[in-house]
């Protein structure tokens, strides 16, 4: 392909492009580009919202260059306020250093690892504070060329100013921190969601000052949850985690409404939309279920949760290869949910029993009551069983 066509191709779903010249530029130059992306290891999965950008990232790769992926393993202790109504907890070093670990693994489920350069930010933004601080001068003069007003154009810090909610101070700063590790890495080209677009532009500006050529940048759309309404992610429970069971991730797909189903199709896959929208509308999903979880576990596994899928909700059968939980004696079914792995903690397990969301035999669950053990089937939600056995 001819520059023009790659940068066609490239810019597929991108909302913005800063600059389109400056990366028709660089894509043209015959070098080897580094091209960012950065996460923090908030929680312990990436879901397939983050794959949007990270399947950018791989048609990079696969053009030759390199995919730098930033783990944030000192920024996710700060928190990024991007489309933050509220200052975020803040993480321990312990929970950081366990979630980044595992997003490491699962970035390989989209990155080739041969193309692909882990970095942690800790590396360069750590000794900004360390005793001596060898890097105090350094951030000083970053620090000393932005602007707290220029902090504050951010529409999310000025809608909480308006409302009188409070800005840490390490909230501020946040961009800047962002920002350096495109200097810290010499980045050519910066992804990131359209909700970055701000920390990402700070890095154009820090590598100026920094006597670095600026990145382009290129951001793409946030992937609206499964509940059709607010942005992916898993503290809202609307998300289709990349390491979730074929079986669930399938049925997850499965749930998300038709018109949302298009958008999946248009971020997600290289499908032709127009072709997909000829289908009906049940086969399309079908289709789009499985060549999602056909991305992530394989052909086989894709075509087995088909036939679950099937099995349970088409034809309103139980799934023949329900886990086996032995409850051993009377409790709480609370307990009995987060003791069997169909909850994460009690209050989750609480929260599905008084959303209707829990099944015994096929009779709703009205409250936390005490279960005497006994077999029957336990349902969460639509995918979710267990056998229980006394």
């Amino acid at each position: 392909m001819n520059t023009d066509e790659i940068l066609k191709e490239i810019t597929r779903g991108a909302v913005d492009v800063v600059s389109r010249e400056d990366l028709a530029k660089k894509l043209s130059s015959g070098k080897r580009l580094r091209v960012k992306f950065g996460a923090d290891p908030s929680s312990p999965d990436l879901h397939i919202g983050h794959s949007v950008t990270m399947s950018k990232l791989r048609k990079f790769q696969d053009l030759g260059h390199t995919a730098v992926l930033i783990i944030g393993d000192f920024t996710a202790q700060i928190g990024d306020p991007s489309g933050k109504d509220v200052t975020r907890p803040v993480l321990d070093h312990e929970t950081v250093a366990r979630n980044a670990k595992t997003y490491t693994e699962q970035a390989y489920k989209i990155l080739d690892p041969d193309k692909t350069e882990i970095r942690f930010n800790s590396e360069w933004l750590k000794p900004f504070f360390a005793s001596p601080a060898a890097g105090v001068s350094d951030f000083i003069n970053i620090a000393k060329s932005v602007t707290i007003s220029q902090l504050l154009e951010r529409e999310d810090f000025r809608a909480r100013m308006k409302a009188e909610t409070p800005i840490s101070l390490l909230e501020i700063l946040y961009p800047i921190f962002q920002g350096y590790d495109s200097v810290a890495v010499k980045a050519d080209i910066e992804l990131g969601g359209q909700d970055q677009i701000f920390n990402l532009l700070m890095g154009r500006d820090l590598q100026k000052l920094s006597g670095q050529e600026p990145q382009a940048i290129m951001t793409m759309p946030l992937l609206v949850g499964t509940d059709g309404e607010r942005k992916m992610s898993k503290s809202l429970g609307n998300y289709i985690g990349l390491n979730d069971h074929p079986n669930d991730m399938f049925g997850k797909v499965m749930s998300v409404s038709d018109a949302l189903m298009y958008d999946y199709y248009e971020l997600l896959t290289s499908e032709d939309a127009a072709a997909v929208k000829a289908n009906h509308p049940m086969a399309a999903k079908k289709k789009l279920a499985g060549l999602i979880t056909a991305r992530y576990h394989g052909p086989e596994q894709a075509a087995a949760a088909l036939a679950h899928f099937e099995q349970v909700f088409s034809r309103k059968e139980l799934p023949e290869d329900m886990q086996v939980f032995r409850a051993e004696k009377p409790g709480k079914l609370s307990y009995l949910l987060v003791s069997a792995g169909l909850a994460g903690g009690m209050n989750e397990a609480r929260r599905l029993i008084t959303q209707g969301a829990v099944r015994l035999d096929g009779e709703k669950v009205a409250e936390d009551m005490v279960f005497e053990p006994r077999n029957c089937v336990l349902q969460v939600g639509r995918r979710q069983f267990r056998k229980i056995e006394k």
